[in-house]
């Protein structure tokens, strides 16, 4: 394994900004239609659900909204991205430094999977609310059936009224269920990252040398991982965060009952090919967008 680099938060808040930039311009309309087979109702008997399935959704949402449909939400994401992914990365960074007696130390992947879960413990403050007003933006038609017309003119309409009928905490509904999400699965997304460029670096070479297509392969492998640990509590947290207001009194405990009760456990799996089919190429965007990014900043500003 090669040695850690050196930590530079404002390198890394650049850097992880355009990263999550490009991941969000990239999965966006995947992730859409993730959140809205997630959330969709289960069918009266005799009827058939709203949607069949990913490519069922994706057809029904370019055909009712057109291609401006599938970026419903986008505004809130893009808006958290910069500060989101600057700390996810920075965070990671310090997790790492934090484990390390000294500055050369090459850290085990049990370290590199720590240094990833401070990195979800980190975001959550930031990546809640956004994920709140995104989840409410992308199934608003969705819970009216109503293509015509729509409950909220934007991402601050959503978060001015939220605020208005219940405060910061509605604002931040869904926050341990964030938690919950992103903790291991950040530990995932960044081990399996860390891991995959030291098998792809060639014998005698730094991993900060690696071709794109090793980085997009990567990156794109590293968001897998970082999914198939997280699907489960996404699942709850989608229901959770566009319920009614005291649907779910227990929080996450009552959506879990209710899935399992009324759809089994494959319920916690819905949206599953959406997220698989978004999450390769939207984080294969992300990494290569970060690593592109620390090299010009690295060029830039050397000893920043």
């Amino acid at each position: 394994m090669s040695k850690q680099q050196p930590i530079s938060p404002l390198k890394n808040f650049f850097a992880g900004g355009f990263g999550g930039v490009c991941l969000v311009f990239a999965g966006h309309p995947l992730d859409t239609i993730k959140v809205r087979l997630q959330t969709q109702s289960k069918p009266s008997p005799g009827q058939s659900a709203l949607y069949a399935g990913t490519f069922d959704c994706f057809k029904k949402t370019l055909a009712r909204e057109g291609v401006k449909g599938l970026y419903k939400g986008m505004a809130a994401p893009i808006i958290g991205v910069t500060p989101m992914f600057a700390v996810c990365f920075f965070g990671f960074g310090l997790g790492k430094k934090l484990q390390q007696k000294h500055p050369e130390d090459v850290l085990t992947y049990p370290q590199l999977f720590a240094a990833g879960m401070l990195s979800g413990v980190f975001t959550t403050a930031i990546m809640a609310p956004g994920e709140r007003i995104k989840c409410l933006l992308q199934v608003e038609l969705t819970r009216t059936h109503s293509f015509n017309a729509e409950i909220f003119n934007g991402w601050m309409t959503v978060c001015t009224q939220l605020y208005k009928e219940s405060g910061i905490r509605g604002v931040y509904k869904g926050t341990a269920l964030t938690l919950m999400r992103d903790v291991p699965a950040s530990g995932m997304y960044f081990m399996t990252y860390e891991w995959l460029k030291n098998s792809l670096t060639p014998e005698g070479k730094s991993p900060n040398e690696l071709s794109v297509p090793s980085v997009l392969f990567a990156g794109g492998m590293a968001g897998i991982f970082n999914w198939a640990v997280a699907i489960p509590p996404d699942v709850l947290k989608s229901r959770f965060q566009t319920a009614p207001e005291g649907k779910y009194p227990n929080g996450f405990r009552d959506v879990l009952r209710e899935l399992l009760r009324e759809e089994g456990i494959g319920s916690l799996y819905k949206g599953f090919n959406a997220v698989m089919l978004r999450a390769f190429p939207a984080n294969a965007a992300c990494f290569l967008g970060f690593e592109f990014a620390m090299k010009f900043l690295n060029w830039l500003a050397p000893n920043l």
